[in-house]
């Protein structure tokens, strides 16, 4: 595994104002990072709120990037964007020809997203994306701490080589906590919250 693997980390801004009305749309950033050491771009788009816009966003993002050539995996922050608009990471796999990697910090609890996704009208779409994520696996980061991922297109050693490498700075990868703070930075006027 490369040192300076290029990955774009993808991370949504907040969308509730702060009288509690919640936006129709919401930023979505994507930062290209070499491995864990730096920056080397970044990219943005916009996605529905509860929506199912986030998939095709983000492969025409990807697609259309002058980074794209020098890219080897994509990196979310789980596989839900502006609450519920679902990322389908086989979909994206296949149109950008790229591995993803989805991460969370804790183990998701899939009843409770099935319960919530049920109260939506197209929940069968929306349950297929849950779905083509796949298993979700546990990863022992060097510095102790526990994450948990699925990816599609590569394996789970080169998978766990690509987290581990790119935690420099903190206890998640380096491209999704820089993602983080300049899409919350976007929405509220400066990064706040964890990554």
């Amino acid at each position: 595994m490369k040192k300076e693997i290029r990955i774009a980390g993808f991370d949504d801004g907040s969308f509730e104002f702060g009288d509690g009305r919640r936006k129709k749309t919401v930023p979505l950033v994507g930062v290209i990072y070499r491995g864990g050491s730096f920056i080397d771009g970044a990219l943005r788009t916009d996605v529905v709120v509860d929506g199912m816009d986030a998939t095709d966003k983000i492969i025409k993002l990807v697609n259309g990037s002058r980074h794209k050539r020098q890219l080897r995996v994509l990196m979310f922050d789980g596989i839900t964007v502006g609450g519920f608009n679902m990322i389908d990471v086989v979909r994206v796999h296949e149109r950008t020809d790229l591995p993803v990697i989805a991460i969370n910090r804790k183990m998701p609890d899939i009843d409770e997203v099935k319960a919530a996704l049920r109260k939506f009208k197209d929940y069968r779409k929306r349950w297929l994306a849950v779905k083509h994520a796949g298993k979700i696996r546990k990863c022992k980061l060097k510095k102790g701490k526990i994450l948990y991922y699925q990816s599609i297109g590569m394996d789970d050693d080169d998978a766990e080589d690509v987290i581990d490498l790119s935690c420099t700075h903190g206890f998640i990868p380096e491209p999704l906590r820089v993602a983080h703070l300049i899409a919350t930075a976007i929405v509220k006027g400066e990064s706040a919250g964890r990554a």
